[in-house]
């Protein structure tokens, strides 16, 4: 029997108002100092910025409290709430680092004063990508066009919120176009930025729970079996079965292994010709199954 713990609410709202303050930083420190639009609104709102001169801080705050409200009846009251959560500590800790309330300049990286232009939206967005995924971990999101991509994902469950967000931030990057002087390096840089936090957000929500699935038909079951259990610290299990062509009896071994083992399975296999195993990809395991190799 499988006992899952259940999270505390404060608990969530804690760590995604801390991923909210590191998401403050590194707009401050990477984005905002060197004309690039990152994603979504606050793609949107960075240019308005940059145009006008009117603070990202107080455009999230305003754009986000409709949607919050929508989100509220029409999604999910604890996502809208943690993702406000998200909105709030965002905004305030970036005026506090506008106003100079909390100066934190000497971090601030400029790439006028020569330094690469492609590492600025590089760390950024992979950063960012790490922010979105601990968000929606913690049943949360970074506000703006997430909320936007949630409802689209709650229509139609088959579309990841990370993607849809990225398909989105690529009609932000055309617009960045005309908004940066008629460059191409900012329509670059943006997408840039959005496929390392589509990436990173896919490796962290998915990568780390990733194991391989192997079927085997096999005449020794037993043998391969301890030979898993002995050198992978996995085991399987034997299910009878019957060839399609031949209609003789056959045994078929199924097996959960992490994907850094599959150079030592191969190896194990090898050792018994007679053996056809085919190998695929597990999204995610649940229960008893253990990732270290003692």
């Amino acid at each position: 029997m499988v006992v899952l713990k259940r999270r505390s609410h404060v608990t969530d709202h804690v760590i995604i108002a801390l991923t909210a303050a590191l998401m403050a930083t590194n707009y401050y420190v990477f984005i905002l100092p060197n004309q690039f639009a990152p994603a979504g609104l606050s793609g949107i709102n960075t240019m308005v910025q940059y145009l006008f001169n009117f603070s990202v801080g107080y455009l999230s705050l305003i754009e986000n409290i409709p949607l919050a409200l929508i989100s509220f009846f029409r999604v999910d009251k604890h996502f809208a709430v943690k993702t406000a959560t998200n909105v709030v500590v965002f905004s305030v800790l970036l005026l506090l680092y506008q106003n100079r309330v909390i100066d934190i300049e000497r971090f601030v990286y400029h790439t006028v004063d020569g330094k690469s232009t492609l590492l600025a939206p590089v760390a950024a967005g992979t950063i960012n990508g790490f922010i979105t995924a601990i968000s929606l971990k913690y049943g949360g999101s970074t506000g703006g066009m997430d909320y936007v991509a949630a409802m689209i994902h709650k229509r139609q469950p088959a579309y990841s919120m990370i993607h849809i967000s990225f398909v989105i931030n690529l009609v932000v990057a055309t617009i960045s176009y005309f908004v940066y002087d008629f460059k191409v390096e900012p329509v670059i840089l943006c997408i840039v930025y959005s496929y390392l936090t589509t990436r990173m957000g896919d490796y962290i929500l998915k990568g780390g729970k990733e194991a391989l699935k192997v079927e085997m038909i096999t005449a020794h079951p037993r043998e391969i079996t301890e030979h898993i259990v002995r050198e992978l610290h996995h085991s399987s299990t034997i299910l009878q079965a019957e060839g399609g062509y031949s209609h003789q009896g056959k045994t078929m071994l199924i097996c959960v292994i992490n994907k850094h083992q599959i150079t030592k399975f191969t190896e194990i296999i090898s050792q018994y010709p007679d053996t056809f195993a085919c190998v695929s990809t597990v999204s995610e395991t649940l229960g008893n199954f253990r990732r270290d190799v003692h």
